[in-house]
């Protein structure tokens, strides 16, 4: 049986442990609302890219997909792939980062895609898949914000050049989508051969465009595709947060009842060893 003072450093330790979480909690949550005004400001830019991408994909319906930017939208159906995944640097945030790479994995495995070429944003996603039979190309971790966008230009520039030159038959981005703070959902998504948005209502309209449409729609598409690779790592980020700040309530309150029930163990056991020790003083008195 434990004695008074080992349960009494047990408590101590698990009071600094819920202190710690109770911290780390606020710490979240203060950067979840940023990250949630990072969205904000970034998504209506994003709409009325789609808006715009869509708007100009539908006129060009007949377009060769072996120049120009029909290439972006050329099909091989072949399986060589590339892999835009991204996860979080740190831990501490609950199931958030392997639920993503499991999914990643399967989805790879379901479409028979043996070796895949990744570049992975965050520690986490490169400790899953350094030990699978997959090539990480390049582990980016520890990203400035200020450096994102920069980074996202490079990454999908590399991708894109490999898919227009043929080296690549699909580039698939991966990445958690925030919904809530308490739901966060895995997202596997086909990147590269771009998918034509589909317009919400058609535009009959005759419109003049300067330069021609279809310099404005590859130069648009290019752009279409970094800001998706973007938003998505804006969207993890504000998972993250949410995330950690869920697992750290939880963890604090777990904190809680461990104290309770090791305060109540600590006052039963001073009360058998008052009563022990009463027990002796009569039975000495009785004695005598």
């Amino acid at each position: 049986m434990a004695s008074l003072k080992d349960i009494r450093k047990r408590i101590d330790s698990v009071k600094r442990t819920q202190k710690t979480t109770s911290a780390m909690k606020m710490v979240s949550a203060a950067k979840l609302r940023r990250s949630e005004d990072y969205i904000r400001e970034a998504t209506p830019y994003a709409v009325k890219l789609k808006s715009v991408v869509s708007s100009l994909s539908t006129r060009f319906e007949g377009d060769e997909q072996d120049t120009g930017f029909g290439r972006l939208f050329r099909n091989t159906g072949g399986k060589r792939t590339g892999v835009i995944l991204i996860t979080s640097d740190r831990g501490l945030c609950g199931g958030f980062n392997i639920n993503l790479s499991k999914t990643l994995a399967r989805q790879l495995a379901d479409e028979e895609v043996e070796t895949a070429e990744l570049i992975i944003i965050g520690r986490k996603g490169n400790d899953f898949f350094k030990r699978t039979d997959h090539t990480v190309l390049a582990n980016h971790t520890d990203t400035n914000p200020g450096e994102q966008l920069a980074l996202v230009r490079d990454i999908v520039s590399e991708f894109t050049r490999r898919f227009e030159d043929g080296e690549l038959d699909q580039v698939i981005l991966a990445y958690n989508h925030f919904i809530s703070v308490i739901a966060q959902e895995p997202v596997v998504e086909q990147l590269l051969p771009i998918k034509p948005p589909e317009a919400e209502s058609a535009d009959e309209r005759e419109i003049i465009f300067e330069p021609s449409p279809e310099d404005i729609l590859e130069t648009l598409l290019k752009k279409y595709v970094q800001n998706q690779v973007y938003v998505s790592w804006l969207d993890t980020v504000a998972g993250e947060h949410a995330a950690r700040m869920t697992s750290m309530d939880a963890a604090t309150k777990n904190a809680g009842e461990i104290i309770d029930k090791l305060q109540l163990h600590y006052n039963r056991t001073r009360q058998a060893a008052i009563t022990s020790e009463l027990i002796e003083i009569i039975s000495g008195a009785e004695s005598l």
